[in-house]
């Protein structure tokens, strides 16, 4: 009897959960406790931490543009640039994100439950005012965030993309892959042409995703954007920058930068422009594929970019959405315009240079005069009648 009393004592002076866990609904109970916890602790932990990425043999099976509307809004010859992707490579994916939508899609992938960069997003909603930069860093956190093949609005796929790598080459070993735009060594230490005369097209490229490369290239811009906010003592969102400053900060310039940087640091090894200059075949350097200027620039004049007509064509460039130029101007001179005109033409670069030069050297009342006479021309030739300003003489 006594015997019974404290067990009963006992039993009683159990937790209403020790008593839940004994007996037949002790299964169940465990179960539900344990849900609990491991639930709890993935709100608390699990939930918050970040993508990572796994080496994927393939390249992403999509196709990416940007632009003010969607597809469905698209004016003819956009529709008709954008159809040449989808047709030539019908099982890829294709998305636009436009000027609208663009953000929700930076929030989500680089918020805190994405790749948590705060830095990012502020600066991509910073520069709503200044949508080259905002275009150009868009293509970029793509890229990184899911990869696959960025044409730019006014870039025709000639051939499918599955031309785009030589049968050569092995898809898991390619990472990367870029054209030449502009091969022209001989300008770069020219004070205009310089910075621009060495590079990768950027309107077609293709990645997979998560590639260092990327990062690497958004950074620069981040820094980049920093550092002009200071010098120029104002916000990001209301930064002056010319074609030049365009091109170098986010543009060419600063995308052949960035993949030259990391191609050194794939390969532990200096790589220079060197490398690929003057290339007849594909090179594939530390898993990026450099492909000759025919592939991505056919048709631009220069670089022994061929025509479109080329069986080695891959692209066509239209450049019709290149009027960002008339917010962010080329150098122009007064007299002589733009360098740029000549094509990365020698005899045609070098008699710009003396000229300029010439110029610089007179007077400035004379100086004066040449520009009298110049836009008196201009204002005459627009009325159906023309006076020829005479050419400096060449200076060798």
């Amino acid at each position: 009897m006594e015997k019974n009393f404290n067990r009963m004592a006992l039993n009683n002076g159990r937790s209403p959960l020790s008593r839940m866990l004994q007996g037949r609904n002790g299964t169940l109970a465990i179960f539900l406790v344990g849900c609990t916890i491991f639930f709890g602790y993935q709100a608390i932990i699990g939930w918050t931490k970040k993508p990572t990425f796994k080496h994927v043999d393939m390249i992403p099976r999509k196709i990416w543009q940007s632009w003010k509307v969607d597809s469905l809004s698209f004016e003819g010859r956009d529709a008709e640039r954008a159809r040449a992707w989808t047709t030539k490579n019908p099982l890829w994916r294709y998305e636009v994100l436009t000027d609208g939508n663009a953000i929700s899609y930076v929030e989500h992938h680089f918020g805190p439950n994405g790749f948590d960069r705060p830095d990012i997003i502020s600066t991509y909603k910073a520069l709503d005012g200044n949508r080259i930069i905002q275009a150009d860093l868009l293509r970029y956190i793509i890229m990184y965030a899911e990869g696959g093949v960025w044409a730019d609005i006014d870039a025709e796929a000639i051939l499918s993309i599955d031309y785009f790598i030589p049968s050569r080459f092995a898809e898991k070993d390619v990472n990367i892959i870029v054209g030449i735009e502009t091969d022209e060594p001989q300008f770069k230490d020219h004070p205009i042409l310089g910075s621009k005369a060495q590079s990768f097209v950027q309107w077609t490229f293709l990645c997979k995703p998560g590639h260092p490369a990327m990062m690497r290239l958004i950074n620069n811009i981040l820094n980049w954007l920093n550092r002009l906010a200071v010098k120029q003592n104002r916000g990001i969102y209301d930064l002056v920058l010319d074609f030049d400053e365009v091109l170098s900060g986010t543009g060419p310039s600063a995308f052949t930068e960035a993949i030259i940087a990391e191609i050194s640091a794939i390969t532990g090894k200096k790589i220079g422009w060197d490398t690929f200059h003057d290339m007849s075949e594909s090179t594939l350097v530390g898993g990026i594929l450099v492909l000759p200027s025919e592939a991505f620039a056919a048709g631009t004049g220069h670089s022994k970019s061929g025509v479109h007509s080329s069986s080695r064509a891959l692209v066509k460039h239209h450049f019709h959405a290149s009027d960002w130029t008339s917010k962010h101007p080329r150098h122009k001179h007064p007299i002589y315009g733009e360098v740029e005109r000549c094509n990365w033409n020698v005899e045609c670069v070098e008699l710009w240079d003396a000229n300029t030069a010439f110029f610089d050297s007179l007077p400035e009342k004379e100086q004066m005069e040449m520009i009298g006479i110049k836009y008196a021309d201009v204002h005459l030739s627009e009325a159906g009648r023309g006076l020829n300003v005479p050419q400096m003489p060449f200076k060798a």
